[in-house]
């Protein structure tokens, strides 16, 4: 069965467990480095555009969560992609919305999947098609925040996180929810709260 067309099915199994209001989350990470985020440029014909650049080797990872009916976000920063951090992140994102059964809908990382997870009571996962990340609408989100910081060349990690940092806090609920508002996504949400 198609992961879209299965869905609304798979948040009624959700909605049976649990007397708290069922929300639906989109869950990923995003690498913000040195390096200087590229993108194509309009010139003349015949002219190469110029791209300053310098090497650098330290990055950080934004783990995000946004709720496509509604623009509501929420993201931690780590140093690192794998399963500790993810915990970290999984713990605080249960924190942020305690009266709800958050569902995230995510990649199938290794590290999202590690044994050692210890995923909170009130967060369920559910795991898109292997190799689909059309599916998940916060790629369209990073796509927009590196647009934001692309061509720059930061001085140091710390300027390039505080630039990261003021741009997400720009974001209102609606751009978000424009952004990552996949009908498929809104519809199943809708469905939860029938």
């Amino acid at each position: 069965m198609d992961f879209q067309e299965g869905l609304p099915g798979r948040l009624d199994s959700v909605k049976t467990e649990t007397s708290r209001p069922v929300r639906l989350f989109c869950q990923d990470e995003c690498r913000f480095g040195l390096m200087p985020v590229k993108r194509h440029r309009i010139t003349l014909p015949g002219v190469k555009p110029i791209q300053e650049a310098k090497p650098g080797y330290e990055y950080f990872y934004l783990y995000g969560a946004v709720e496509p009916e509604t623009g509501q976000r929420f993201f931690t920063e780590h140093d690192r992609l794998n399963s500790d951090c993810f915990q970290v992140f999984l713990d605080r994102f249960a924190e942020a919305f305690p009266r709800s059964h958050n569902v995230l809908i995510l990649d199938n990382g290794a590290f999202h999947k590690a044994k050692k997870l210890s995923v909170p009571r009130n967060v369920r996962l559910i795991f898109l098609p292997a190799y689909s990340p059309e599916l998940n609408p916060v790629e369209r989100l990073w796509q927009d925040l590196k647009d934001q910081v692309a061509f720059d060349l930061y001085k140091s990690l710390a300027a390039l996180r505080q630039e990261v940092r003021s741009a997400v806090a720009t974001y209102t609920g609606e751009a978000v929810a424009s952004l990552t508002g996949y009908d498929y996504l809104v519809n199943a949400a809708d469905a939860l709260s029938s």
